[in-house]
């Protein structure tokens, strides 16, 4: 009886090693053919508008990349000492290169490919930085991320609130068009430019203009002690002045007709960051009744002001409304950086520079944040970003509280992590924002939660607070966090600092 013929381990393992190279080698070739297509895709799809960056090409690379799944690759290549491309987003090419050398030569192969310089490998990190300085401005020194915060009114007639902001890490200014008027934004202005003088660094200003931001205005209520609660039923109107209803705890007029008359039967509606959800039961001229599917056991009332989102419902809104137009004249002189809110497609971006370009574009470099808030926009995010990070300084916003009731709070987590990553491989700055230390900006003490989240906004390249009472001190405090993770985290990257606990 013949006996198999037993291989040396040390065949098996070059015959493991050579396989690796070849399919390394098959992989290097699909992503470089293939990405090169996406790269002509996303320009034909930003329009005649669009102006090559330095990241296009790693942006298509990625995006080739990421259309491969790559669990089984990785795992082979980590009893080799390879094990980097899950930290490639801002290198895809270079990385597929020193992978490919680095198997060719521990298979005792000659190099498919030459080895990438150490300024080749990390150009896109380089690039990403230049372009957050130029977008936000230098950071502050002992951390990478910048802090945006957004001014309260009371900002616009107290100036030593913008400078104790400043001297507690402020980065940004953040000023919401969608409250106070031109007066109070100049005066506003006026104090970040004197704060961050004072304090011998720039401080720059956003103003977010505020799009088709769909609120509650006027609430009737059926008594002071009205609520909701899961199964209440409530009246949205397109007009006139709500009168307080005999028949059900609320009935709230909408900031935008629009919405009524476009609601239909089985249409979600989400209230304030989606803290209710209720659905269409009847929907008839001018008004429709909902029906709450999910609200906190202790009930919730409506209040004006409000933001609704509606996941369901086509609007076809126009992201540039009358009053940001008229808005922008302002926006043009007094701000460093444009907030577009609610942008969804390329010629939303040609929209917008067509009113820019009627009001006078400003001499000097203004910039744009797309705030990604719509699933359209996060579907068409590779076409923005071709759109428009040849042709301004650009960032992208994470909002997360109309993106989580957009797409629905169980893929918020995925879906930032995800913007995150192609952000980086567009060497394209990054915005964490929404609820980041809520809690510690109304009351003074952060939650668990919110400690741990504002940790992993660090590997963004900017952090957002919204305004409260304690938000000075929300400041110094993720001021301190985001300087100590940057020992620890760079991006995906652990930096493996030595540890001290044990």
């Amino acid at each position: 009886m013949a006996t198999a013929a037993v291989v040396p381990l040390h065949r098996l393992a070059d015959q493991e090693l050579l396989a690796l190279l070849e399919e390394v080698n098959a992989l290097r070739a699909a992503v470089a053919e293939d990405g090169a297509a996406i790269c002509r895709e996303m320009l034909a799809e930003a329009g005649a508008k669009a102006a090559p960056w330095p990241g296009l090409a790693n942006l298509g690379h990625y995006i080739a990349l990421r259309r491969h799944d790559m669990r089984g690759l990785q795992r082979r290549l980590m009893p080799h000492g390879l094990s980097s491309l899950g930290r490639l987003e801002g290198r895809v090419m270079p990385t597929l290169d020193a992978v490919a050398v680095a198997l060719a030569a521990l298979a005792d192969r000659p190099r498919p490919v030459a080895s990438p310089e150490p300024d080749a490998f990390f150009a896109g990190e380089t690039a990403l930085a230049a372009a957050t300085d130029r977008l936000l401005g230098p950071s502050c020194g002992h951390r990478r991320s910048r802090i945006m915060v957004t001014l309260p009114s009371e900002a616009a007639d107290d100036p030593e609130l913008t400078m104790e902001l400043v001297r507690r890490g402020m980065d940004v200014a953040r000023i919401n068009c969608a409250h106070d008027d031109r007066a109070a934004w100049e005066r506003m202005a006026d104090h970040v430019r004197a704060a961050g003088a004072a304090h011998g660094r720039p401080v720059a200003v956003l103003m977010d203009i505020a799009g088709p931001k769909i609120r509650l205005e006027a609430v009737a209520a059926q008594g002071r002690k009205a609520r909701l609660f899961l199964g209440s039923r409530f009246r949205l109107v397109a007009s006139g002045t709500p009168m307080p209803p005999l028949d059900l705890p609320f009935t709230a007029l909408v900031s935008l007709p629009e919405l009524v008359t476009r609601l239909r039967p089985g249409d979600r509606v989400l209230y304030n960051d989606g803290k209710v959800e209720a659905v269409v039961e009847t929907a008839e001229p001018g008004e429709a009744i909902l029906r709450v599917t999910r609200v906190r056991p202790t009930g919730s009332r409506l209040k004006p002001e409000k933001g609704l989102n509606l996941p369901d419902t086509a609007l076809g809104l126009s992201p540039l409304t009358g009053k940001d137009q008229a808005d922008l004249g302002a926006v043009l002189e007094l701000a460093d950086i444009l907030g577009y809110s609610f942008v969804a497609d390329p010629s939303d971006l040609d929209l917008l520079e067509e009113a820019v370009a009627r009001q006078g574009r400003p001499d000097r470099p203004l910039g744009l944040i797309a705030k990604i808030e719509r699933p359209e926009a996060v579907r068409n995010l590779p076409a923005l970003i071709a759109r428009a990070a040849g042709r301004w300084p650009f960032g992208v916003m994470i909002a997360r509280g109309d993106l989580a009731a957009e797409i629905g709070f169980e893929r918020l987590a995925e879906m930032q992590e995800e913007i995150l990553w192609l952000g980086e491989a567009a060497s394209v700055p990054v915005i964490w924002a929404t609820q980041v230390l809520e809690t510690m900006v109304k009351e003074g003490t952060p939650s668990r939660g919110e400690m741990t989240d504002a940790a992993m906004a660090a590997r963004a390249e900017c952090v957002m607070l919204n305004k409260g009472p304690e938000l000075p001190a929300a400041v110094a405090l993720l001021d301190r966090l985001l300087g100590r993770m940057d020992a620890h985290l760079f991006k995906k990257t652990a930096m493996l600092r030595a540890l001290n606990a044990w």
